[in-house]
């Protein structure tokens, strides 16, 4: 497929998705965004603290 074709199909795709999601309100809001992208990385780095540490690997061993 050409590029240019395969570009403007994506485009009208993206913007019936774009529509879809209008009519269904689920657009994300500022403050819902926020509070998700907080509380993400908050777990995130609540995971990474319950990790154990390890030591590297040692290069060239079976």
């Amino acid at each position: 497929m050409h590029s240019d074709t395969h570009l403007l199909l994506h485009r009208l795709r993206s913007a019936e998705l774009r529509v879809h999601t209008a009519e269904f309100g689920l657009t994300p809001t500022a403050s819902r965004t926020g509070l998700r992208t907080r509380l993400g990385w908050a777990l995130v780095g609540l995971g990474l603290r319950i990790l154990p540490r390890r030591t590297p690997f040692a290069a060239g061993t079976a």
